[in-house]
């Protein structure tokens, strides 16, 4: 623990030009970590186009129905990712090279054990929750068996993304990148493969989606380290490293420390999405199939904001770590500024492009009429979530985590879940209650959000520090 007082503002000249500074770095950070999102999600999108537009709306709402349990199931590994980027900024800010190789090696330890317990439960208990959140009988079968092909590979999926994050936490957001490209382009490639069975491959369905998104995943993996060995990368798997792979239960201790309340938060948030997916198939597989195209165009309307949080996260820790406490307000600034240009001009084009974009995933007149009005009432909320994104990003960052986990904890079970379930059950809205639902959370939590911040944490003077 570090304690330390943020500096005396400076003049506004001077933080005029901190901001200029900055705005270049951010930015070349952000690009490719935004360019990557587009890239995963080109994937997702090209398999839920192949599989919507030629085995049926069924299959989509049969991909649909799995996908919240298995965010359920990973949401642990994420805020374990979340935990260790704030530690390896700082770590890496400070210029602490021995306590950065000694995070990497107790992260990657962790997360593979992690992984392979939840691969197993995943694998047996995978039925027994599809039917708890009532999936639709005649979907049942085919989202038991996809979700079991994705279930075991698992391990290496885990190890992959939190060897892209531990990369993006020293600033490096590149080469996660470029192996995305790789990872796309092989995606693409296999899905129509594996799912029509061309060149003598058999033909496997819905079911080769799962198999050309795990053999992608695997693939890259591979070579990601090979290349991070090859190319002599600060975060190579080298002697100097693999001495570190064991757990060590003090860095352990204060990964978890930061990392359960994230883990916590996503546990909450994917139970919302299955308490959602609940109250959404009572309608019908056409309902299941809808929600599951909004969310995949909601997806790319969150990226930017997402993206933007991230980077605020890991420049305000390397600020922290490098004692440059006065550098924060510009990284927030900077951040709104990004989050409301990015992410209202993706806003706007859902609203212009909503019905072609629909229509890439749907050919069934009464899904698609479904799916847009869903996505009229929620899409513009997002710029406010995106808002909320900016300010617990660099809470976070310091290793405030509880509050804002309390925050957002509270904001999901008090107010989004309540109000869909009543506005769908007792209202004439009916399905369309459950997505008013967001954007009156996403108001709230912004609210609660910056109360915190504005009256509480920037009174702290960042007091507590993790390096």
């Amino acid at each position: 623990m570090i304690t330390s007082d943020v500096q005396e503002e400076k003049s506004p000249l001077e933080n005029k030009k901190e901001k200029l500074t900055l705005i270049r770095p951010m930015t070349m950070f952000l690009i490719p970590l935004l360019l990557s999102n587009v890239l995963q999600s080109i994937g997702q999108v090209f398999s839920m186009i192949i599989v919507g537009k030629w085995l049926g709306e069924n299959a989509l709402a049969a991909i649909s129905a799995f996908f919240p349990l298995f965010f359920f199931l990973v949401s642990f590994i994420i805020g374990i990712g979340s935990g260790s980027s704030i530690l390896i900024g700082q770590a890496f800010g400070a210029k602490l090279d021995e306590r950065l190789k000694a995070i990497v090696g107790t992260t990657l330890s962790f997360t593979f054990i992690l992984s392979i317990a939840l691969a197993i439960f995943g694998n047996i208990f995978i039925e027994d929750l599809l039917r708890l959140i009532g999936t639709p009988e005649n979907i049942l079968p085919v989202s038991v068996k996809y979700a079991t092909v994705l279930f075991w590979s698992i391990p290496v999926m885990f190890i992959y993304m939190v060897y892209t994050t531990l990369m993006r936490g020293i600033g490096d957001s590149k080469t996660p990148f470029y192996f995305l490209i790789i990872s796309t382009v092989l995606n693409v490639s296999l899905l129509p493969l594996f799912v029509f069975g061309w060149f003598g491959i058999p033909k496997l369905g819905i079911y080769g989606a799962a198999y050309a998104s795990s053999i992608s995943t695997i693939l890259t993996c591979i070579a990601l380290f090979i290349y991070l060995y090859k190319t002599k990368h600060p975060l190579r798997l080298n002697s100097s490293i693999r001495k570190y792979l064991r757990i060590d239960t003090d860095l352990l201790k204060l990964l978890l420390e930061l990392g359960i309340p994230t883990s916590i938060n996503m546990v909450f948030l994917s139970i919302s999405e299955i308490a959602v997916i609940t109250f959404v198939n009572q309608y019908g597989s056409e309902a299941t199939a809808s929600y599951g195209v909004v969310n995949q165009i909601v997806s790319y309307v969150q990226m930017p904001s997402i993206c933007i949080g991230i980077a605020v996260s890991i420049f305000a820790a390397q600020s922290i770590g490098a004692n440059q406490f006065e550098r924060l307000n510009q990284v927030v600034k900077i951040g709104l500024f990004l989050n409301y240009a990015l992410s209202g001009l993706f806003i706007l084009l859902t609203y212009l492009f909503s019905k072609p974009l629909l229509n890439l995933f749907l050919t069934s007149h009464s899904t698609m009429t479904i799916a847009n009005g869903l996505l009229m009432i929620t899409v513009w909320g997002y710029l406010i979530l995106g808002h909320s994104f900016i300010l617990t990003s660099t809470m976070r960052s310091s290793g405030t985590v509880l509050w804002p986990t309390l925050i957002s904890i509270f904001v999901i079970w008090c107010i989004e879940v309540p109000v869909a379930y009543l506005l769908s059950n007792y209202t004439s809205l009916g399905m369309k209650g459950i997505w008013v639902g967001y954007p009156i959370a996403f108001i709230v939590g912004l609210g609660l959000n910056y109360f915190y911040y504005k009256l509480f944490w920037k009174k702290k003077r960042l007091a507590r520090l993790v390096v």
